[in-house]
């Protein structure tokens, strides 16, 4: 029955993905740079050597360093925009305990901002003002996009990165690894890996998922060709 809601509540329709977290940036570059910059360093190497030992030796060394390294410059990243907010809400409180007429008033003017008529607008925010808490949450959302429970953790980001970075370091090594001593099954390992995980970031984008597989496709193999040709002049001329 679509009368049936004694409460006269609206129903939601539709939920939003969590775009604040501090896991989805990370793994999705975290992954797309291991499999592009290893799938690319192999490449180079490759291109100036037949030394399986040699190849395998840099494709290890560059995802251990990629992955540490990502994971340190994302928790840095991560922390430090995290006390920049925190800072900035920390001044938020202080004005709201100051002034919180000045801020009251504040906020009933973002609302006739936004279209509220000026009486509810400034009920609205006397309502909102009457909990401390309340009012520096939505200050602070209004103000700075941001409220204190949703800043992204430092840990999970850097946690984040540096599996999806080791993740995606490990296909175009993997071959390798088991044996094999051709860069051509590295290489269409590499390009399958590339063009699905473009795909799959479709899922959280607007872009259609071969558009998305295609574009990753197209940076990997454009970054391995060309270090794989510096590689082989490096090699031809025996440096």
């Amino acid at each position: 029955m679509s009368g049936g809601d004694s409460g006269g509540r609206a129903e939601m329709h539709h939920r939003h993905r969590d775009v604040n977290g501090g896991w989805l940036r990370p793994s999705v570059f975290g992954a797309m740079d291991g499999l592009v910059s290893n799938f690319a360093l192999i490449a180079g190497v490759a291109g100036g050597t037949a030394s399986t030992t040699v190849i395998v030796l840099a494709g290890v060394a560059g995802l251990a360093a990629g992955a540490f390294s990502m994971a340190g410059g994302e928790y840095v990243s991560v922390a430090s925009q995290r006390e920049l907010a925190l800072a900035e809400i920390d001044v938020e409180r202080r004005e709201l305990e100051r002034h919180p007429e000045a801020e009251q008033q504040e906020l009933a003017k973002l609302y006739e901002d936004r279209g509220v008529e000026p009486a509810v607008a400034a009920e609205v925010a006397r309502q909102i003002s009457m909990d401390p808490d309340r009012a520096l949450e939505v200050h602070t959302q209004a103000e700075l996009g941001v409220t204190a429970q949703d800043l992204p953790s430092p840990r999970i980001a850097a946690i984040s990165s540096f599996l999806s970075f080791g993740v995606g370091a490990l296909l175009p090594l993997l071959p390798y690894l088991l044996g094999v001593t051709s860069l051509v099954t590295s290489a269409v390992i590499s390009c399958l890996a590339l063009f699905g995980a473009g795909a799959l970031v479709s899922r959280v984008t607007a872009r259609s998922w071969w558009y998305s597989g295609l574009r990753q496709l197209l940076v990997g193999a454009v970054a391995a060709a060309l270090t794989f040709g510096l590689g082989t002049l490096l090699g031809g001329v025996g440096l």
